[in-house]
């Protein structure tokens, strides 16, 4: 039986304040900078266990090597216990595990909580939506995105910190993809929300897998096909070993499903409420630092691997431009399923609504939701 293959954790320190110095640091670009010490007297440390859903790669060595420089960046004050999956709680229960202080904080794939929580499923990419990190960013600082996030969070006892860059997901599979008929009973894994419903409209059998369990999966034929972040991660988890095809959207649009995979920083709210004004302007400041090396990094990382997966064999195939309003068909009826799910997820995706038909982008327009309304 094939084994996924040991990943080496490398990658360099974020940088901390106004600017940022690039390195490349086994392949992957990083910043560092000089940090300041925030501490101005003696005092216990805050130590935060902050659990991640990366179970390999570039993400996961990035991730760790940024919670191991909290505390020399505030002198001690405060400092970040660094816990990969299921290290604490399994994946899924991260969201149950910091509403109740079992952790006090994750750095998750938005998107996972869905179930429990519909807005965020408006919080990560989906069918069709929101494009590219530009445009999460107009959404999240141009149009209270993150205001109507951290608002949702809090009712659920947590504090949405900020949204942390990843890339764009991929599909791998035993099988070519090569047009959206090709998906017809295709046993696919994918993170369920939007996603889950839009490939199982056009005739997919879809299903939820952790991250971690994907290559046994696709190992064992329990999948025909699977989703996961990016060809770096992808590459260090395996996926080659097991599949010889992947599934991109057309030139320019690298996923038309997830094309920008958001993660975040959440934590418990009374762990949150403990910390100082200036200590809480920090954390918000650095995890934004931190989205900007960790999504660099992953993107370093990725033009790397993609030679690796066509020195291995891996053929890649893109869909059709002419297949794009397909998807659009199917998708634009889900995303209002989902808006009108509750209050929270209507006003979550008005805000992004407004982005994606605005002049600035236009891709949207209103005949394409013509009778369907939402409930705000």
């Amino acid at each position: 039986m094939s084994k996924p293959p040991k990943t080496a954790v490398s990658g360099d320190e974020p940088a901390r304040r106004k600017f940022f110095k690039t390195a490349l640091v086994g392949g992957a670009a990083v910043a560092a900078t000089g940090f300041p010490h925030i501490r101005t007297a003696a005092a216990a440390t805050t130590s935060w266990r902050v659990q991640t859903n990366w179970p390999a790669g570039v993400g996961l060595a990035m991730f760790k090597k940024w919670c191991s420089t909290i505390a020399e960046k505030t002198g001690g004050e405060l400092e970040f216990k660094a816990f990969g999956p299921k290290d604490i709680v399994g994946d899924f229960e991260m969201f149950d595990a910091v509403k109740s202080g079992v952790l006090d904080a994750m750095n998750s794939f938005t998107l996972y909580w869905a179930g429990k929580l519909p807005a965020t499923a408006f919080l990560s990419s989906y069918l069709m939506g929101l494009r590219y990190p530009h445009e999460w960013d107009v959404f999240f600082y141009g149009n209270n995105g993150l205001k109507i996030a951290r608002e949702i969070f809090a009712k659920q006892g947590m504090y949405y910190v900020n949204r942390i860059h990843h890339g764009p997901n991929i599909i791998h599979s035993k099988v070519p993809i090569r047009s959206i008929e090709d998906f017809k009973d295709l046993k696919l894994r994918v993170p369920g929300g939007m996603i889950a419903e839009g490939f199982a409209a056009i005739g997919a059998r879809t299903t939820l897998i952790p991250g971690g369990e994907v290559f046994s999966a696709l190992e064992k034929g329990t999948v025909d096909a699977a989703d996961y972040t990016g060809p770096a991660v992808n590459w260090d988890l395996g996926f080659q070993q097991v599949t010889k095809y992947i599934w991109m959207g057309p030139p320019g649009l690298e996923s038309i499903y997830q094309p920008v995979d958001l993660m975040d920083l959440v934590v418990n709210m009374n762990v949150w409420n403990k910390l100082s004004p200036k200590m809480k302007t920090f954390v918000d400041e650095e995890v934004q630092i931190y989205s900007n090396a960790h999504h660099a990094a992953i993107q370093a990382a990725d033009m790397e691997a993609w030679g690796k997966f066509e020195k291995a064999g891996v053929q890649i195939n893109r869909l059709p431009a002419e297949d794009l309003p397909k998807f659009q068909k199917v998708a634009v009826p889900i995303w209002f399923k989902w808006a009108n799910k509750d209050k929270d997820a209507a006003r979550i995706f008005k805000a992004q609504l407004d982005v994606m038909q605005s002049p600035s982008y236009g891709y949207v327009t209103p005949d394409m939701y013509q009778g369907l309304k939402l409930d705000l």
